[in-house]
Order: C-alpha cells, then structure tokens, then sequence
C-alpha cells in the first residue's frame, strides 16, 4: 500500500483576512520597530503566509514619528544619503535634521529598508501610510491599535 503524502495548504485570495493597524511610535526605538511592522507588512505573523503571492499583507499605519528615539549616538552619526544623478550631487542629512524637518520618512526609510528589494517587496512597502501627529485620515477602515512591544519578532524558542 502507498503511503499517502499530505498535501500544502496555499490560502485562496478570498480566505486572506486583512487588517488595519495603528502603531503609536511615541518613545520606541527606530531599529526595533521596524522590524516589528516590516514583519507585519510581510504577513509573516500569520500562519497562511505564502512567500510568492504575498499573502496576508496588512494595511499599516504610525502615528507620532516625531518621538521616534534612536539609541546610542546615531541621532549625530547616522546620514542619510540621497542623489538626483547628477555629477558632484550627492546630498547627506543627519538623523537629527531628518528628523526635525521629515520625521515620517525616518521610519519610512527603516521600514523599506527591512523590506526584499523586490517588486514584492515594494507592493508591501505601498501597504504602509505614515503620519506624524495624532490624527489620520483613515478612520472608515476601522484600524486596531497594535502594540509592537508585545510583540516577538524574530524571537525563536530558546533552547535550554
């Protein structure tokens, strides 16, 4: 008699369920919050994940990013780089002055950069809305508050 393999399950478009979320940043560290939403965006918290279609994908937006702390002192020595491609321009900004003029794109840059560098990745990236304040413009969709501190992202069993 043949032995009989079981099959893998590959969640249908219709069985996603997807969420909104908001994420107070206020007071929370740069690095390890982004690691927290990049593994929400990527739906890796649930067990229907599907590497190829992206499934379980999440809506996903902070508040606050202007009280965003970064530790030890990259406030200083942390730049950041951009360029229009042009000869001799290459621009650099500090986290401070990033963070005092465009406090959203700090997180934004954190968040992306713990994305794949793929297309995949970068529908994910579209799933994030950022904005610095308390208010947003996404009430109708009835986000749930998301606490990233509870969260164990990346935490395996330890063993002992």
């Amino acid at each position: 008699m043949a032995s009989i393999k079981p099959k893998t399950y590959h969640a249908k478009e219709g069985d996603v369920q997807r969420a909104w979320y908001v994420v107070d940043a206020a007071g929370q560290t740069v690095g390890r919050l982004a690691s927290r939403v990049a593994h929400i965006l990527r739906g890796k918290h649930k067990p229907s994940v599907h590497a190829q279609r992206g499934r379980g994908r999440q809506r996903d937006h902070h508040q606050r990013e202007e009280k965003v702390v970064f530790t030890g002192g990259k406030l200083l020595q942390k730049i950041y780089y951009r360029s229009t491609t042009r000869p001799g321009s290459l621009r650099a900004v500090d986290a401070r002055t990033m963070l005092e003029k465009h406090p959203d794109r700090v997180l934004e840059y954190a968040i992306q950069g713990m994305l794949p560098h793929t297309t995949l990745g970068r529908a994910q990236a579209r799933k994030l809305h950022i904005y610095a304040g308390e208010s947003h413009p996404h009430a109708a969709q009835n986000p749930q508050p998301l606490d990233v501190v509870t969260l164990n992202v990346g935490q395996g069993a330890s063993s002992s």
